[in-house]
């Protein structure tokens, strides 16, 4: 009788080890085809002379001027001898000889941003990518780091994380080894031109056992390590953005610790938002032993955000209204809505910001740009607002 359980679990194991071969195979099929279609795309981001002017805080004469003059280089032209657009890194430049860069000053701090929730599919690493994108867009130097071991964020760079990555390019390796000093190791350029990536892969998710071991044997200075690593490159950057995993792990408590900011990303869903009001109350429960070590995290800003919004739905409707007036001030006031857009963009490996044009139509794109441009720029205020060097500007702005 044992001898044939044993035999039954022999193949049922050797079913699902074929499965998982078959279904690993399918994917990477899958994930070929679409980093083919991405190669064929022009990945970089480019802005005719109007939008090149708005981004950069000049006029398009200003711009004409001084490339006419040298001080800058003027954009390629196509065949028909019309401008071809101009790049972010030229857009950086034309920043840096107008005197308009927005970065903070040495006396800021750098603003650590998590994007949290302890729920998956609510829309935290769109948000975190598309987040790091604007701010890029913007001017400011941004690191992005994916703390996910599903890797969702680094997959929207065009890569395949558990081919194109080993463990010693993620976090993994600073978690577990206590001799490095610095993160600069894993930090990867992007082709948005001032916005790096710390990619993660599926062996990100072994480092959650080996700290919560250790943590377990009385090393609690561990949640200390991603905020040191932060900390060893911080100096380069405006904001630094963290997408941490959907649970309450060792490393979404090193998240938590090393954050000053905190976004939580909530669908007006019942199942969404009753297990947001969990995440709060774990989140303060969390902050109150945190704080038994002088380990809590002191948080500049609390932002609720309202993701994959469908409003032709009743229920979403009565539920955004009761998170406004539940959240008050705390609640970004436009909502990220469910967009074919979005959807279109992640299934080719790719965000909205990065498109030349759209995929649905342009009404739908220039709806969705609306939604991301607004949630992303209350944000980016909020940041503004913990640096004393922009204070006179945004009191200037109306915006103080």
């Amino acid at each position: 009788m044992a001898s044939a359980l044993d035999e039954v679990r022999m193949e049922e194991a050797l079913d699902v080890a074929a499965l998982a071969d078959r279904s690993s195979s399918v994917l990477e099929k899958l994930r070929s085809s679409a980093r083919d279609m991405r190669a064929e795309e022009r990945r970089e981001p480019s802005f005719p002379i109007g939008k090149a002017a708005e981004l950069v805080g000049r006029t398009t004469a200003a711009i004409r001027e001084a490339e006419s003059d040298g001080r800058l280089e003027a954009p390629p032209r196509g065949e028909n001898n019309r401008r071809l657009g101009y790049t972010l890194a030229q857009l950086n430049d034309m920043r840096g000889t107008f005197g308009t860069r927005p970065w903070r000053a040495p006396g800021d701090p750098c603003s650590i941003l998590a994007v949290q929730n302890f729920k998956g599919g609510v829309g935290k690493s769109t948000l975190s990518v598309h987040l790091a994108q604007y701010l890029a867009i913007h001017g400011y130097r941004v690191l992005l780091i994916d703390c996910d071991s599903q890797a969702s964020a680094t997959t929207l760079f065009g890569y395949v994380p558990d081919l194109d990555l080993g463990e010693e390019d993620t976090l993994y390796p600073f978690l577990r080894e206590g001799e490095r000093a610095t993160l600069e190791y894993a930090i990867r350029k992007t082709h948005f031109d001032g916005l790096d990536l710390i990619p993660a892969n599926l062996r990100l998710f072994q480092s959650e056992y080996e700290l919560a071991a250790r943590m377990a044997r009385g090393q609690g200075a561990l949640l200390n390590r991603l905020s040191q690593g932060i900390q060893s490159v911080q100096d380069l950057y405006d904001v630094v953005i963290l997408d941490p995993p959907p649970a309450l792990g060792a490393i979404s408590l090193s998240v938590l610790r090393a954050a000053n900011a905190l976004v939580v990303p909530v669908p007006p869903t019942v199942m969404d938002f009753s297990s947001t009001a969990a995440f709060l109350a774990m989140l303060d429960e969390t902050i109150q032993d945190l704080q038994q070590y002088d380990l809590a995290p002191q948080l500049a800003f609390l932002r609720f955000v309202a993701s994959k919004v469908d409003e032709n739905k009743s229920m979403q409707r009565g539920l955004l209204e009761l998170m406004r007036q539940l959240y008050g001030n705390a609640m970004v006031r436009t909502p990220l809505k469910d967009s074919a857009e979005i959807d279109n963009a992640t299934a080719r490996l790719m965000t909205v910001y990065e498109l030349s044009g759209p995929m649905t139509s342009k009404q739908v794109r220039d709806r969705c740009l609306t939604y991301l441009d607004g949630v992303c720029g209350e944000i980016e205020v909020d940041i503004r607002r913990t640096w004393p060097s922009h204070l006179a500007r945004l009191r200037k702005e109306g915006l103080a």
